[in-house]
């Protein structure tokens, strides 16, 4: 019987070999700690806001897309392999965004709801894609231009608008 422990024990630690020492134990980590912090970060800009997709969308978000690159580049895939899985994963999250995408009975433009929101996901996706790639810069530039994007930009369309209704040139009503 201790034979076929050992070989339970031999097929286990073999499972798990796939971190072969410190160095890789440490990228593995530090891309996916990353992708998982900014996705958080995007995330909880979105929950701030009300949006249904929030903090733990935006981290599983960026977490998976992650980890559907880091797998196959640590199991040495080429590089054109990697551009068939980089355009599974913004096939898959185009799906997930057009979930996220609601439109009234009417015309009306402003009764479609969820385009941010499907395209936070998606640029979620391509942060969790530069971590996971070994880019963490880029991942963080990407965020921080996300933020400002998500942040900053309504309101100057706010002022926009504020300012066409002021001067009488129409606007929402």
């Amino acid at each position: 019987m201790d034979a076929w422990w050992h070989q339970v024990w031999i097929t286990l630690v073999a499972e798990f070999a796939d971190i072969t020492d410190a160095k890789q134990l440490t990228q593995v980590t530090v891309r996916l700690v990353m992708a998982a912090l900014l996705g958080a970060i995007l995330g909880f800009e979105r929950e701030l806001k009300g949006k249904a997709a929030g903090v733990r969308t935006h981290m599983l978000v960026a977490l998976g897309a992650a980890l559907f690159v880091l797998v196959p580049r640590m199991a040495g895939a080429d590089d054109a392999a990697l551009s068939r899985v980089v355009q599974g994963i913004v096939a898959g999250i185009g799906f997930l965004g057009a979930g996220t995408i609601l439109k009234g009975h009417d015309q009306d433009v402003s009764n479609v709801k969820g385009l941010t929101t499907a395209a936070g996901l998606w640029m979620t996706a391509a942060i969790g894609v530069a971590a996971g790639m070994g880019r963490e810069a880029t991942a963080v530039i990407s965020t921080v231009l996300a933020l400002l994007v998500l942040g900053v930009m309504p309101l100057v369309v706010n002022r926009f608008e504020k300012d066409e209704d002021e001067n009488g040139e129409g606007g929402k009503h």
